[in-house]
């Protein structure tokens, strides 16, 4: 199965933090399971660290690499099913990552309980 990882489960999974819920510690270890990290959260984690409010231990594409994340780039299905979600949520980075989910129709690996309003599946 593709899990797409969100950008706070992507840390925590590279961290080995108890944060990371264990359904989804379960899900990105399973090796039957491809798990990607959106080009939405890596921008939202560049971003974070070049302001200051995030310190990385290592360039993302090394950790993507590392953990063995695929990369999810951002394509015209994910754009058009991102003008169709509603304005729930208003994070732009997590509204993409939640357009990818359901154009894919894949799982987010997330923490965050306002992707459920989407009817995004979600696995923490």
């Amino acid at each position: 199965m593709r899990l797409l990882i969100d950008s706070h489960a992507f840390l925590w999974w590279s961290e080995d933090s108890p944060a990371l819920g264990s359904a989804a510690r379960s899900a990105i270890a399973d090796p039957v399971n491809e798990a990607l990290i959106s080009v939405a959260a890596l921008w939202e984690l560049t971003i974070k660290a070049s302001s200051g409010k995030l310190t990385l231990p290592a360039d993302l594409e090394t950790m993507a690499a590392t953990l063995g994340f695929s990369v999810l780039s951002i394509n015209f299905m994910h754009l058009r099913r991102l003008g169709l979600l509603p304005r729930v949520h208003r994070d732009p980075f997590d509204r993409m990552m939640i357009a990818q989910a359901l154009a894919e129709g894949i799982p987010i690996i997330t923490g965050d309980r306002a992707f459920a309003a989407y009817g995004v599946q979600t696995v923490w």
